[in-house]
């Protein structure tokens, strides 16, 4: 076999099996905290204060410390405004997705759950953080026929073992009761970090960076991811996933910053 071959067929197990380990763990935890939803012996610990009862996970003493993003907000990209309405960037350059939903800032506490989440590998909290998603009150007429994460690269993949925003999202489709797949989109080219980049770098390091392997004709598709800045990321998504037929898009997030 070629030496690149053979390189390739060794990250491909890789992947696969950090996905596995990765998947199995999520699993696991999941059904863990389904028994004890319904098991009243179980105390539950709040994973913030690590000290209050919480059968959600987060006690009300520490929900209520989490950082709310500002009603007042662009009606695309959720940034923060002085009055609702629609940015200036928006009204120059519109997303390709038709709304960003968004209940937090990436800010103190929430943003040590999710680092502890993403880059601590606690896949427990993905049920946690799933519900502090909020579905918001959807256009009038728009279901949700497919949930999509964010997908990774195969380096990322193999760099964090898991992808976070897919834990988020398979999460939430469970608790919706809705078709979810982590394998419908697909990230073509492994990106630079976007944190590392200004607005318009952002939305030029992602074009045409994903791809979708089937066709959505007419069909209502929600992406999920953890956090969004630009909204760059989704928008690029969003373009592929409508090349492909979907009629609307929407992007649910679990904070802005």
């Amino acid at each position: 076999m070629a030496p690149d071959r053979e390189k390739g067929c060794a990250i491909h197990i890789y992947i696969k099996s950090r996905r596995h380990r990765a998947v199995k763990g999520f699993l696991l935890s999941n059904i863990a905290g389904i028994v004890v939803d319904k098991c009243s012996f179980f105390d539950q610990i709040c994973v913030l204060c690590r000290a209050s009862p919480a059968p959600g996970g987060l006690c009300p003493a520490c929900l209520d410390m989490l950082p709310r993003h500002p009603q007042n907000r662009c009606r695309h990209c959720a940034q923060p405004m002085p009055a609702p309405g629609v940015c200036g960037h928006c009204q120059r350059h519109p997303p390709s997705f038709d709304a960003l939903h968004v209940s937090w800032q990436f800010g103190y506490p929430l943003s040590g759950l999710i680092h502890a989440f993403k880059y601590g590998k606690r896949l427990e909290l993905a049920g946690v953080l799933s519900r502090l998603i909020v579905p918001p009150v959807c256009e009038k007429g728009f279901k949700i026929d497919w949930i999509f994460p964010v997908p990774l690269s195969k380096e990322r993949l193999v760099e964090r073992g898991f992808n976070q925003s897919e834990e988020l999202a398979r999460a939430l489709a469970g608790t919706m009761q809705t078709r979810f797949s982590a394998n419908i989109c697909w990230r073509k080219r492994n990106t630079p970090f976007q944190a590392q980049l200004e607005r318009a770098e952002r939305y030029r390091n992602v074009k045409d960076a994903f791809g979708v392997k089937r066709r959505l004709d007419g069909l209502d598709v929600l992406l999920v991811d953890d956090v969004a800045t630009t909204g760059a990321t989704l928008s690029a998504l969003a373009e592929a996933v409508k090349k492909q037929g979907a009629r609307r898009v929407e992007a649910w997030v679990l904070a802005r910053a």
